[in-house]
Order: structure tokens, then C-alpha cells, then sequence
């Protein structure tokens, strides 16, 4: 699920990436903002899930998917639109356009 924050003096949004499914045991993020690169998820015992925050350019479009449990890709469920890629599936988008 992604959730966005945008701000009136900054040109970037917030972008809070989470994923949540209950046989997923670690989760990191990759994509194109970070020449992807894992980055490591929080799991938040709170909500159950695993969660990062990101800074972001605006008025752009990002590729990004989660790994799950070092094995597994797995696209966004709540993504903006979904692209190919050139392994024969599709990445999530994420639009930081308010």
C-alpha cells in the first residue's frame, strides 16, 4: 500500500511504502529511485505489516517491487499503475505528481 505526503515548500513528496501479508517474514524495497538497491522494511507490530518512508522527487513516475522473505518478488497491491519489465512481468509505479 502506498500512502503520500505532499509539501508546499519542498519539491519532493513523502512516499510511505507498506506491505502486509502474514506468511512474509522480512520485506525490502527496491526500485528505480534507488538504482534498485534492497532497502530494509520496518515490521510495525502495530499494523502487522512492514513499512519505509521515502523522499521523492515530484512530478515523476518510479518502478519499484518488494522481495519478501529473500525469495520472493511481489508487486503493490495499491500501486498507481504497473509496467513492464524486461524480465516478462511487471513492476509497480508509484506517481509523486499531487
Amino acid at each position: 500500500m502506498l500512502t503520500k505526503k505532499f509539501f508546499k515548500t519542498k519539491n519532493e513528496a513523502e512516499v510511505t511504502f507498506e506491505f502486509n501479508r502474514s506468511d512474509v517474514t522480512s520485506a525490502v524495497l527496491v526500485g528505480d529511485f534507488n538504482d534498485w538497491q534492497a532497502l530494509e522494511m520496518k515490521f510495525n507490530k502495530k499494523t502487522q505489516s512492514f513499512k519505509t518512508k521515502i523522499r521523492l522527487p515530484k512530478d515523476k513516475l518510479f518502478h519499484f517491487r518488494y522481495l519478501l522473505n529473500n525469495t520472493e518478488w511481489e508487486n503493490d497491491y495499491k500501486a498507481d499503475q504497473y509496467l513492464p519489465n524486461e524480465f516478462g512481468s511487471e513492476n509497480s509505479v508509484v506517481n509523486t505528481t499531487p
